[in-house]
């Protein structure tokens, strides 16, 4: 199963491209509904809100004045804080039901606009966001919901802003042109995107990652690197295990592969093995088969042993790697990062290693083995730094 959480703006046209993937086969949890049902007549939800905000938000009938209700909360932040710990718990509580009672191969779309705000993002496999321009939102919701332009300011000003929404997504729909437009990029994402994720988290395994290809150095790696730092903290959760952002991408301004490789850090490699790994498995992130360890420097100091992950999203290639706390391996690891952070000279010295090694080790294996003479003598380096600098992990 692959839990998706979409968002979007009021007015962003959400509600197409959660349509456009319900014809495509995905199982759409609308988080508006259920705050609906919440709040029906003769619930409890309901019976909470009277007594907080009294009888002035029910109709004539007995049921929620949505109108009169969302007059109030807009124009009072402390009480659309009030009124949203009444619903959020309970739409969350229907959200687990109705998740648990989905098909084990479904892709099950969560449509919750509130999404970015309530930090729901890292309980998902994987976050869509519809982006609109202001305007077209505001031009949206005069046409469509008879909402006043001062209304529909106030219900758009109410929400995250774009860059926010933005931050939290791990892909970007924009919805400017026409609905064909719109359909065409749907299709594109559940085809090459989510069907085959959603296939490779049921059988617990790892997209590849392709052949070795250096690119330029792209500015959102911290910012993809801090949404998957995320999900792998909820995902072991109670746990609070230090995550770090290691390698190539985690160094501002250095050419590298387009894997993003992240270190977990467990008490031993006994507790990686257990649920840990059941975990990580089901938010995305399955074990990878075989034995895995770093090579030892200075040589002859034993195996380096490590559990390796990867991503079970085709479009983000991932290596996870679950290393002992204190452990060689694990200041290794760190000590490099931070060094070739430090020093632009060795940072420029790697990159022209690497563009070297690319045309005679097509693939990943060699390629890291290829590495290792670099790495000898830049480990020597890294630590008279580290000795000069007082650096400690």
């Amino acid at each position: 199963m692959l839990k998706v959480g979409l968002t979007g703006g009021i007015g962003s046209g959400k509600s197409a491209v959660a349509a456009r993937l319900v014809e495509r086969g995905a199982v759409l949890i609308d988080a508006d509904q259920l705050a609906r049902e919440v709040v029906a007549p003769g619930t409890d939800g309901l019976a909470e809100i009277v007594a907080v905000f009294s009888d002035r938000v029910l109709d004539a009938g007995g049921a929620l004045d949505r109108a009169a209700m969302g007059e109030l909360v807009f124009a009072d932040e402390s009480a659309r804080r009030r009124l949203e710990a009444i619903i959020h718990g309970r739409v969350r509580a229907r959200t687990v039901e109705l998740t648990a009672a989905a098909p084990p191969d479904a892709v099950v779309l969560n449509d919750v606009p509130l999404l970015v705000e309530v930090g729901l993002a890292p309980a998902y496999h994987l976050v869509v966001v519809v982006r609109t321009e202001v305007q077209t939102r505001l031009a949206r919701l005069a046409r469509d919901r008879g909402m006043s332009r001062v209304e529909a300011q106030r219900r758009i000003a109410a929400q995250a802003d774009d860059a926010r929404r933005a931050a939290a997504a791990d892909v970007l729909l924009t919805n400017e042109g026409t609905l064909t437009d719109l359909h065409r990029e749907v299709d594109a994402l559940w085809r090459d995107r989510l069907v085959p994720f959603e296939e490779n988290v049921r059988h617990n395994r790892a997209a590849p990652d392709g052949r070795v290809a250096l690119v330029d150095p792209n500015p959102a790696w911290p910012q993809q690197y801090g949404r998957l730092a995320d999900r792998i903290r909820h995902a072991v959760a109670p746990a609070d295990l230090r995550i770090d952002h290691i390698g190539s991408t985690a160094v501002t301004g250095l050419a590298a592969k387009d894997v993003l490789d992240i270190q977990l850090s467990v008490p031993s490699l006994t507790d990686a093995d257990g649920v840990l790994a059941e975990r990580l498995a089901q938010a995305g992130f399955p074990r990878l088969p075989g034995d895995w360890w770093d090579t030892p420097r200075p040589a002859g100091s034993g195996r380096w042993e490590k559990r390796l992950h990867g991503s079970a999203d085709p479009a983000r290639p991932v290596h996870l790697h679950l290393r002992v706390t204190g452990s060689p391996g694990w200041r290794y690891a760190l000590l490099m990062r931070d060094h070739l952070r430090a020093d632009p000279d060795q940072r420029a010295a790697y990159l022209v290693f690497k563009r070297d090694l690319v045309a005679s080790a097509p693939d990943s294996g060699a390629y890291a083995t290829a590495k290792d003479p670099w790495f000898d003598e830049e480990h020597l380096r890294a630590e008279e730094w580290a000795a000069r600098t007082g650096w400690r992990p």
